[in-house]
């Protein structure tokens, strides 16, 4: 059961950070968990992230492993293994940052960095119980990170405690300013069809918070998810589909891979066209209600045993998607529901306000623990 692919012992006597196998870390190399990449030679600088990490004294103590090539869900993965969720045992970590998500909640480091093109922070995130955001779309620098071309990705940090969380985005993004005061922020609930204990959990959640509730209902959620997902497999087809032809990409990955490969540039342009759609519906809602809320995931996360077919499991990312699409900031917030299986709560903020979103979590969580 694998969470660090590469121990390491770089940086000052600051907080421990963890970072996922695409981010470049200088004289190491860049392997996505994938045994296509074994002999990748060593990256020759920092990732600007790493750097940042750096720079304010952290000690980077690890690589973490991912779901392969960080085209998946479930974060299983044959060839380094799959990392053990520390908090649910016999659940999968969730991906493709499940290396990351996985470190924090085993208190392997203060925080981790991990990606998150499709909900790859956020479901993770909700798998192991740790909060993960997901920065306004080309706020953090992904200079250094694998894919080099992308129009979803977004490095974001996990961790065990808001605090920490809120830390980590001031070290790595320059630009984070101080957390604004909540003067009359409203909740808009995002209806969507859940599972019965997650809904409830959450409803709950949302109640017991005391910020004022609306229904924000998102009527192109379902096809902002199917054009988020086309383009990412355009975009993973183009940067990793040649490590197909090695014959060493895992089965579960190189047949998505091969079915991406198929996705029409008529498909890419609808997909665009609802890019903009999409985020202009978001827009709105956050005009009436400066946060968003529904759940990270549709239901609990499944038992490894039986999320083999990482295809099977593509709708975990159903209600996190369409926030890459539209690149939104997105945060999951940890929870548990009836059965003590992880829950997560996402909350959605307009565009550059990772502040104001990290600051309602921060309330949110600091009115239920008393």
């Amino acid at each position: 059961m694998t969470i660090v692919v590469e121990q390491l012992a770089l940086g000052g006597e600051g907080r421990t950070v963890m970072v996922k196998d695409t981010i470049d870390i200088a004289g190491y190399p860049t392997r996505a968990s994938s045994r296509a990449l074994d002999n990748a030679p060593a990256a020759s600088c920092h990732a600007d992230v790493v750097q940042a990490l750096l720079d304010s004294g952290c000690r980077i103590t690890g690589k973490t492993s991912l779901h392969e090539l960080a085209f998946g869900t479930t974060g299983l993965n044959a060839w380094v293994g799959t990392a053990e969720n520390p908090r649910y045992p016999g659940r999968v970590p969730g991906g493709s940052s499940s290396g990351s998500a996985a470190a924090v909640a085993a208190g392997l480091a203060d925080f981790s960095l991990g990606t998150d093109t499709g909900g790859s922070v956020r479901v993770p995130a909700a798998c192991c119980g740790v909060f993960g955001l997901k920065p306004t779309f080309g706020r953090v620098s992904r200079a250094g990170v694998m894919p080099a071309q992308t129009s979803l990705d977004c490095v974001g940090p996990f961790a065990a405690s808001i605090d920490l969380l809120i830390e980590a985005m001031e070290i790595i993004d320059p630009t984070f300013k101080a957390l604004p005061i909540m003067d009359g922020v409203r909740i808009g609930v995002v209806p969507v069809q859940a599972e019965a204990e997650i809904q409830a959990a959450l409803d709950s959640v949302l109640e017991a918070s005391g910020f004022p509730l609306d229904v924000a209902p998102l009527p192109g959620m379902q096809a902002a998810y199917d054009a988020g997902l086309k383009i990412i497999n355009r975009e993973t087809w183009e940067g990793c589909g040649h490590l197909v032809e090695t014959g060493l990409v895992g089965a579960d990955v190189a047949a998505r891979l091969l079915a991406a490969r198929d996705t029409t540039d008529a498909e890419l342009r609808d997909a665009e066209a609802c890019r903009a759609v999409f985020s202009a519906e978001v827009d709105a809602a956050l005009a009436r209600c400066p946060i968003l809320a529904l759940p990270t995931m549709p239901s609990y996360p499944a038992r490894v045993a039986e999320a083999a077919d990482a295809r099977a499991a593509i709708g975990m990312t159903a209600f996190v998607r369409p926030f890459n699409l539209s690149g939104h900031p997105a945060i999951s917030v940890p929870f548990e529901g009836p059965s003590k299986l992880p829950v997560g709560l996402q909350l959605i903020a307009a565009k550059g306000a990772d502040e104001l979103l990290c600051a309602v979590a921060r309330e949110l969580v600091r009115r239920l623990e008393q």
